[in-house]
């Protein structure tokens, strides 16, 4: 099965597009090979970004601007998907993540969260079924609905016991996945079991610097950090930032650009009576905003006790954020996630791919388990199969069992495998075509490959409650895994 994943993140950079056919092992069915077909990005058409951060915090926006805007994406989104499809042979299903306009967080609780792109636009552009709407569901039962990748994280690097590895992204809001090892993060005094996977936002990444930059200059970005390096970091303004109550919450935590806006410095250093915003030169500005992200990210993750940190997202092309980075971190090491053989420009619409898969290729409803709050990681998410569903089903997909090794065989395979012909027949265990509802649109584009008509409704999938416990991923008999060739 062929699924397009489509990822914007808060930085606003690009649309992200992972093609990827999964297919299952004849002979295991239980495992489940993800062979990457186009990894890319397609740009924002100028108008519609400039659009979107026009529209985000602390600006207002009425409904007639959300409504303009939930179009335009869904057009922009619409437009990438076309174009990847007619250029890459068409796929069976796209899952969009599509574009976060506000993300709710009151005193540490999620009280909602809107991620907009008419997914009926795809539809009528693409004549393929769509998936959407990924972080409502854990939102609706308690949880953060933040961040998402922690699933793909566990799968990819959570399978040495020996090793507690962090997995950094580093887009408009840096957040980790903890995955991996058999002991409980140095410094957490009541953690998760060991080796349990653990995760949130850490704080800002590129946001702040974004903004500054732009409110200066009209360019969206520092690039390279050619003005930040030549600034000094200014540690009054510095300490001022890094008192954000914010940083004093436990995971799992999430934020985005609804707390980190384009006025947030200035309002947390004229609240403090430190010197004010106009008083830094650029240069001198950038540098400190550059070292606030990376003392905050450092911070978080040295007391989540890991003993290597594999980072991706636009940040880390930052050389100066990744050099100071690797300071504050040291003596653990810094590695990229592109030197283990996951390509990290596309991880993000990778994983969107892979939970479009996962909420297509499940079993009948059943209930939902609850996991306690401390564990954690958004334990629910929910795929609207229709903007007119108002009840949810839930259903439960297999125990996930993590992949044994990433690394080599992303980069250095290139012929498919015995198990992955793309012209063998449909099998049960592999089927050709999804058995959900087709299409998003009211008027149904018709194709010979559509399943047949099937009440909608809303999948609610549960794909980590094996791996809180390695117990529980060890006793399961019917596991889920995943290899990346």
């Amino acid at each position: 099965m062929r699924v397009l994943g489509m990822m914007s993140g808060t930085s606003l950079d690009a649309i992200d597009v992972a093609l990827v056919e999964f297919t299952r092992d004849a002979e295991e069915p239980s495992l489940l090979r993800a062979r990457p077909v186009h990894i890319g990005e397609r740009p924002w058409p100028g108008e519609v970004r400039d659009a979107l951060r026009a529209a985000l915090p602390p600006a207002s926006s009425d409904a007639a601007t959300w409504s303009r805007l939930h179009a335009a994406v869904g057009d922009a989104f619409a437009a990438a998907a076309a174009e990847v499809l007619a250029e890459q042979g068409g796929a069976d299903l796209v899952a969009t993540h599509g574009q976060t306009l506000y993300h709710d967080v009151q005193d540490g609780r999620v009280d909602g969260t809107l991620q907009i792109g008419d997914p009926s636009r795809i539809v009528a552009a693409t004549g393929v079924p769509v998936i959407h709407d990924l972080r409502s569901a854990d939102v609706a039962a308690g949880g953060q609905g933040a961040p998402l990748a922690p699933i793909l994280d566990q799968l990819l690097l959570g399978t040495d016991p020996d090793e507690r590895t962090a997995v950094l992204n580093i887009g408009g809001i840096s957040n980790v996945s903890v995955v991996g090892g058999s002991e409980n993060g140095r410094g957490v005094e009541s953690g998760p079991s060991p080796g349990a996977v653990i995760a949130g936002d850490l704080g800002p990444g590129n946001c702040l610097l974004d903004a500054a930059v732009h409110a200066a200059t009209g360019e969206p970005a520092d690039v390279d950090a050619r003005i930040a390096r030549t600034g000094t970091v200014d540690h009054a303004a510095l300490a001022v930032l890094l008192a954000d109550p914010f940083y004093a919450r436990p995971l799992p935590r999430s934020t985005g650009r609804e707390h980190f806006d384009g006025q947030y410095v200035r309002g947390m250093l004229e609240a403090e009576g430190a010197v004010g915003v106009d008083a830094l030169s650029l240069p001198d500005l950038l540098a400190t905003l550059t070292e606030l992200t990376t003392v905050t990210i450092a911070r978080a993750i040295g007391e989540l006790g890991a003993s290597r940190v594999v980072a991706s997202g636009g940040g880390i092309r930052n050389p100066l954020l990744r050099e100071r980075l690797a300071a504050q971190l040291a003596p653990v090491p810094l590695l990229d996630a592109d030197d283990l053989g996951i390509p990290a420009d596309g991880k993000e619409a990778l994983l969107i791919a892979l939970l479009g898969y996962l909420s297509a290729h499940c079993p009948a409803p059943c209930p939902v388990p609850t996991a306690p709050p401390t564990q954690g990681l958004a334990r629910r998410w929910c795929w609207a199969l229709s903007p007119r569903l108002t009840r949810c089903a839930g259903v439960r997909a297999p125990p996930l069992r993590p992949i044994r090794s990433p690394s080599a065989v992303w980069r250095s395979r290139t012929r498919p495998g015995p198990h992955d012909d793309e012209h063998a027949a449909p099998g049960p265990q592999d089927p050709g075509v999804p058995t959900y509802p087709g299409v998003l649109a009211p008027r149904r584009v018709a194709s010979d490959r559509d399943p047949d008509p099937v009440p909608l409704f809303l999948l609610v999938v549960a794909v980590i409650g094996a791996l809180w416990s390695r117990r529980t991923a060890r006793a399961a008999r019917q596991n889920l895994d995943l290899t990346v060739p």
